[in-house]
């Protein structure tokens, strides 16, 4: 009997193991950290053995194949182990991908992916498709290949997740856009998290459909990485594109989408839209019910969510904002005066290309985090007003001093949040919850 091997005890590694047992491999899964409880009962359910606290390097290096967790970065000691002895080591992804038929949409990006993904997912529900939605949302794509039996997979997939693909193969592969983020993971080198991204594309064919953001400069820089057959672009300017998008509206090849009406505004949202309703066609969904499907659509929270209303001022919690390129895109869907709140951990940041719409939109910066002097350093210059502390209530009560009506507030942080909060949703609902009470007493 084989031997599989789980590194990393959360909600991709204990659903790789469920499917891993479920096929008749040997499992044994080991996470440093403390498993939850429910993880543990799960596995101890199924007669998986386990440890929690501790890796065991020697039962460890006795697998023949090792699925490893995203979040285990490559430098770890035990994953130099397992590379020293040749073992193969493959993601929760690529695992569970060989153990089903269904047609798999595969969505990522640096931006966007989590709504493109959950839209999508969404118009093929609506559309009556027999479809689960995973990968680095929801439930565990392996736990759903082993208790179900979908026709189709939404997957949003992570740089990390898409590291440790080999023959992972979507039927329809989504690109959105590639900007500098999680370079700490990738040695600080920009090239080598944009060839990750390209992975999506990498087992592409004949019926491969691509979809891709083809004003990207850095797609545009790599296009010999995607096939060329079953291409779709979407564009702002190229005549070609399957999905041109103009101030008001969307062109596709059999109509206009009308952008006013929209669930989710801004133009980076109209890049996530045009994807999702291309990726949709390509399963056969018409655009005439895309249309009415669309209605219905609400976006996860965290992404320019409104949150409050106080004299006037607006807040908004995008605290999944945690990069540069997702706060210019925030930016750029307001055109009222902005009090911008940023700051965390810093993930190798280069925040020149905020400069010139923080000089148009934003009338004062607050910097939340532990350690704000590279913030401070950069934009005190440029910004009029600039403002320093580690408490996300003295940040709001700061907003609220500065602001006047028809201001926003909006906390989009182009940083990760692990200094102060235990991740970004953490933040966004702390935010949520302070807005609430200060503004409205309750």
């Amino acid at each position: 009997m084989s031997k599989i091997v789980v590194l990393g005890g959360g909600e991709s590694g204990v659903g790789a193991a469920l499917l891993a047992k479920s096929k008749g491999f040997d499992v044994f899964l080991s996470d440093q950290g403390l498993l939850k409880d429910a993880f543990q009962q799960s596995l101890a359910n199924n007669a998986i053995r386990f440890e929690s606290g501790e890796h065991s390097l020697n039962e460890i290096l006795s697998a023949d194949e090792i699925i490893i967790s995203p979040g285990i970065p490559e430098k770890n000691e035990v994953v130099n182990a397992i590379k020293a002895k040749g073992i193969s080591l493959i993601s929760e992804i690529e695992f569970a991908a060989r153990y089903t038929d269904a047609k798999i949409i595969a969505i990522t990006g640096s931006n966007g992916k989590t709504t493109t993904t959950l839209l999508t997912y969404h118009l093929l529900k609506e559309a009556g498709f027999n479809v689960g939605l995973g990968g680095n949302i929801g439930q565990s794509f392996a736990k759903q290949v082993m208790e179900n039996t979908y026709d189709y997979f939404v997957l949003e997939i992570s740089s990390f997740q898409l590291d440790r693909c080999f023959s992972f193969k979507p039927d329809v592969a989504v690109l959105l856009n590639i900007t500098p983020d999680h370079l700490d993971r990738y040695e600080y080198k920009f090239e080598n998290y944009i060839f990750s991204k390209f992975r999506i594309f990498q087992n592409a064919s004949a019926q491969t459909t691509s979809i891709y953001w083809a004003d990207d400069v850095v797609i545009q820089q790599y296009l010999g990485h995607i096939p060329s057959t079953q291409e779709k672009t979407i564009s702002f300017s190229r005549p070609d594109a399957s999905a041109k998008i103009k101030e008001h509206h969307i062109e596709f090849s059999d109509g206009p989408f009308d952008l006013t009406t929209a669930p989710i505004q801004g133009p980076h949202n109209a890049i996530n839209m045009s994807a999702a309703i291309l990726a949709a066609e390509a399963v056969g969904i018409p655009l005439s019910d895309i249309k009415t499907y669309m209605t219905g659509f609400q976006n996860a929270p965290h992404r320019l969510e409104p949150c409050g209303d106080w004299n006037g001022i607006s807040f908004v919690n995008d605290s999944k904002a945690t990069n540069v390129d997702a706060v210019f895109y925030a930016l750029n869907s307001f055109k009222k005066p902005i009090i911008l709140i940023m700051g965390g951990v810093d993930k190798g940041n280069e925040y020149e290309v905020l400069d010139e719409l923080v000089k148009e939109k934003v009338k004062a910066l607050i910097c939340l985090g532990k350690d704000n002097s590279k913030l401070e350093s950069h934009f005190g210059p440029i910004c009029p007003k600039i403002f320093s502390t580690d408490e996300l209530e003295t940040a709001i009560k700061k907003g609220m001093e500065w602001g006047v009506s028809g201001d926003v507030v909006l906390l989009s942080p182009a940083c990760a949040s692990f200094d102060l909060f235990k991740n970004y949703e953490d933040r966004g609902d702390q935010f949520k919850k302070a807005v609430k009470q200060l503004c409205h007493g309750n």
